[in-house]
C-alpha cells in the first residue's frame, strides 16, 4: 500500500493522540524489542512527547543482529537482564513447548509490574492478537500478573503501513528483514515453523551448539535421576534435533507468541 498522507496522518495523530490521552503520573513502560512495530511505537511515544521509559527484555537468545541494532540505535533504551540466562534455565526447567512455553512469561513478560505497558501489538499479526482491544488491564497469575495495564496504540495498523512508516520517517530497521525474515525475535521459539528452526541452527552454529552442550546436560541429569521422560532419545543432542524440527512439524493454527512487542 503505497503512502496517503491524508489518511496515515489521521492514523498517526490518533496513535499519538492515544498515548497523550492515557499517560499515567509516573510515565509508561514501553516494551521494546528492536522488531518493527515496537520501531514505530517507539518513534510516535517520542514524538507524542509523553514521559516514558523504554525496555528491552533480555533474553538471551535473540539474534546477534537484532541485539547489535539495538545496542547500536537505541542507546537509551533499557536493557532489562533475567536472573539467569534461557540455556541455564532449560537445564533444570526443560524446553518449552508450544503448549508449555515457559520462556515467554520468564523472558519477556516479566517487566513493568505495577505499570502500564505500552506495546507494538497489533490486530493484523493473527486472529488472537485481533481478539486484543487497545487498552487492558490485567491482574491475577500468569503473564498478566501484578496489576499491570496495556495500552496498544498502533493496533490497528495493518502491516503494510507500519513499514510505509518506517520508510517515510527514515527509521533504521535490523537488516535481517531485508533477509527474508518477516518476524524477529527469540532463536528456535517453539511458536516458529520448522523450516525457520533448522536455518536458525544453520545460520548460528555457535548457539546451535549451546543448545545442544544444554539439552545434554538436561538429558544427563533426568537419567541420574530416574526419570523416563528423556527414555524416547539416545542423547541430549537427539534430543534437540527432535525439538528442533518434529516439535515444530504440525504447525499450531495459530503462530502466537504471547510476549509483548516480540515482532
Amino acid at each position: 500500500m503505497a503512502w496517503d498522507d491524508r489518511r496515515d496522518t489521521v492514523r498517526i495523530e490518533k496513535s499519538i493522540q492515544r498515548l497523550r490521552h492515557f499517560v499515567p503520573t509516573e510515565g509508561y513502560y514501553v516494551a521494546f524489542s528492536g522488531g518493527k512495530d515496537s520501531i514505530v511505537l517507539l518513534d510516535l511515544v517520542r514524538r507524542s512527547g509523553v514521559k516514558h521509559d523504554a525496555h528491552y527484555s533480555v533474553t538471551t537468545i535473540d539474534p546477534p543482529e537484532l541485539v547489535r541494532f539495538i545496542r547500536r540505535e537505541y542507546p537509551d533504551v533499557v536493557w532489562d537482564r533475567p536472573e539467569k540466562p534461557f540455556l541455564r534455565k532449560l537445564e533444570t526447567k526443560g524446553f518449552p513447548m508450544r503448549q508449555n512455553r515457559w520462556c515467554c512469561e520468564l523472558y519477556k513478560e516479566n517487566g513493568g509490574n505495577g505499570r502500564m505497558v505500552v506495546t507494538g501489538i497489533r490486530w493484523d499479526e493473527s486472529h488472537n492478537r485481533s481478539q486484543r482491544r487497545m487498552l487492558e488491564s490485567c491482574h491475577g497469575g500468569g503473564y498478566k500478573s501484578k496489576n499491570k495495564s496495556f495500552l496498544h496504540p498502533i493496533i490497528d495498523w495493518p502491516t503494510d503501513e507500519v513499514w510505509a512508516y518506517i520508510k517515510v520517517r527514515g527509521l533504521a530497521y535490523c537488516e535481517l528483514y531485508d533477509q527474508g525474515w518477516s518476524r524477529i525475535g527469540c532463536l528456535f521459539c517453539p511458536m516458529a515453523r520448522q523450516r525457520e528452526r533448522i536455518h536458525h541452527a544453520e545460520r548460528y552454529p555457535r548457539m546451535r551448539d549451546a543448545f545442544i552442550k544444554s539439552f545434554e546436560r538436561l538429558y544427563a541429569m533426568r537419567k541420574a535421576h530416574g526419570s523416563s521422560s528423556v527414555d524416547r532419545w539416545a542423547s541430549g543432542q537427539e534430543m534437540f534435533w527432535w525439538w528442533v524440527a518434529e516439535d515444530a512439524k504440525h504447525e499450531a493454527h495459530e503462530r502466537e507468541c504471547p510476549g509483548l512487542g516480540l515482532w
